[in-house]
């Protein structure tokens, strides 16, 4: 079987959340597992793509409304990332360092879609699943399906993944235009809302749809920003697959970023080692628990309430705990955690911006990993915590009630709270600071948790399954 993953992100090609983890590995073991899984996405220009070799496989060009683009298909030439990775190349619109936040955003991923389209067109021996993820890749399978010169393709399977379906990439019907010629009355089939949905375009003609962990699924029915009669309609296609992570790159026995590496019957010295490399470089006393909190600081992060679960957890238990925050985001998040430095004297610190090494580094040296989240469709942070010692404080919501079992029940191996307030993370906290102090039962959670296999063996072939599902 063959599968070509079609995203906007792809680690450690391009990544700016979770997106990108998963589709740097779920092809990786769909190749393990005998399948043929390859990924295109643009071609930005970030130092993977800088310091890696490609050889030009595809040249062609493309109207993108009135607008003649010339495009190229690189391909990686050593396979590093184990699977096959193409770039999409459109000078003028996807020669950016960034992925997302350009004023032409709309523009760059629909000449994406329709550049891949073209390019896979002139395929002698077609995929037998195009996999899509999220609103950026969201009008392939209405392309597939209605455009007049995809019609060579309609036999191709198509699934569209929802990361995140709080963005939807909607745009207006003056840009209409810019698709590639079809049959005008299906154009309901793009609307949602009065305007034209990738997303829900997506929704309305993949042969599946699949989110990134049960729970999500379920909770998508009553909570999808303006999709949820939507995805109800469409029940029957739709699953819920757990993402795993990717067990050879986040392995704090072998992680190189570390200060120390450890595995489970060494994880006190390890971990005791990388948190005081932390310490020090953020002027931390090693001696009191250390809870981080790793990611974008925007609202559906929960990162808004950080100011106000830190100030009061330090006026609470004063001079007990440290806090340490890694990300970027809204302005004014950023600007209130600076402020809140003023006042947190040494147990509080905040580096604004994006570091992975600072970010493998924090997950081992930390105690605990603070996830607040108003949305999270599945969450990465917390398995990651899991495996590298690090008790998750998570709030109940979506992946996070799938991977994180309240240590108060059967098997549990982090802390749950169930609303996204200053009060109950505060609360959380409270019961994080207590476990720091029984020594047994930290050892029993963190060995626990330590022992779960959040792999992606399972959830790559659960994703082989729908494939053979609508392509036999």
């Amino acid at each position: 079987m063959e599968i070509l993953h079609v995203s906007a992100e792809c680690y450690p090609v391009a990544k700016v959340g979770g997106l990108g983890d998963v589709v740097g590995a779920l092809p990786k073991y769909q190749c393990q597992l005998g399948s043929i899984a390859k990924v295109v996405m643009p071609a930005y220009r970030t130092p993977f793509f800088n310091k890696h070799e490609f050889d030009v496989v595809h040249q062609a060009g493309m109207w993108l409304g009135h607008q003649w683009y010339h495009f190229n298909v690189f391909k990686e030439r050593t396979n590093v990332l184990g699977f096959d990775l193409y770039l999409v190349d459109i000078p003028g619109l996807l020669d950016t360092e960034g992925v997302y936040g350009y004023g032409n955003d709309t523009e760059r991923f629909l000449a994406f879609q329709i550049a891949v389209l073209d390019w896979v067109n002139e395929w002698q021996d077609l995929p037998d699943v195009i996999h899509c993820h999220d609103h950026h890749t969201g009008l392939l399978p209405f392309l597939l399906s209605y455009a007049y010169k995809y019609a060579r393709l309609k036999a191709v399977g198509t699934v569209i993944t929802i990361h995140n379906a709080q963005y939807q990439g909607q745009f207006g019907w003056d840009k209409l235009y810019l698709i590639p010629s079809f049959d005008l009355w299906k154009s309901g089939l793009l609307e949602w809302g009065g305007a034209i949905n990738p997303l829900a375009a997506a929704i309305k003609c993949a042969w599946r749809i699949t989110t990134v962990s049960p729970s999500y699924m379920e909770e998508l029915y009553e909570a999808a920003n303006g999709l949820e009669g939507l995805i109800s309609s469409e029940r029957g296609k739709a699953v819920g697959i757990l993402n795993g992570i990717d067990t050879r790159v986040w392995d704090p026995a072998t992680d190189k970023m570390l200060t120390a590496n450890y595995d489970i019957t060494s994880y006190e010295e390890g971990k005791a080692a990388n948190k005081k490399f932390l310490c020090e470089k953020f002027d931390f006393d090693p001696s009191l628990p250390l809870c981080s909190f790793i990611g974008r600081l925007v609202g559906e992060k929960g990162a808004d309430l950080l100011p106000e679960i830190i100030g009061r957890s330090l006026h609470d238990w004063p001079g007990q705990m440290n806090f340490v925050v890694l990300g970027s985001g809204e302005p004014h998040v950023e600007w209130s955690l600076q402020q809140t430095r003023q006042y947190a004297g040494r147990n509080f610190n905040v580096y604004i911006g994006y570091n992975e090494t600072l970010s493998h580094q924090i997950y081992a040296g930390s105690d605990f990993l603070l996830m607040p989240s108003r949305v999270e469709p599945c969450g990465l942070n917390q398995m990651y915590a899991l495996r590298y010692g690090t008790v998750p404080i998570v709030r109940s919501i979506g992946g996070l009630k799938d991977t994180v079992i309240d240590f108060g029940d059967k098997g549990g191996a982090g802390i749950r709270f169930f609303h996204a307030s200053v009060w109950d993370a505060c609360h959380a906290a409270g019961r994080a600071l207590e476990l720091y102090h029984n020594e047994a039962m930290l050892r029993q959670v963190i060995q626990q948790g330590m022992s779960l296999d959040h792999s992606w063996d399972t959830s790559a072939q659960q994703y082989l399954e729908v494939y053979k599902a609508i392509s036999s």
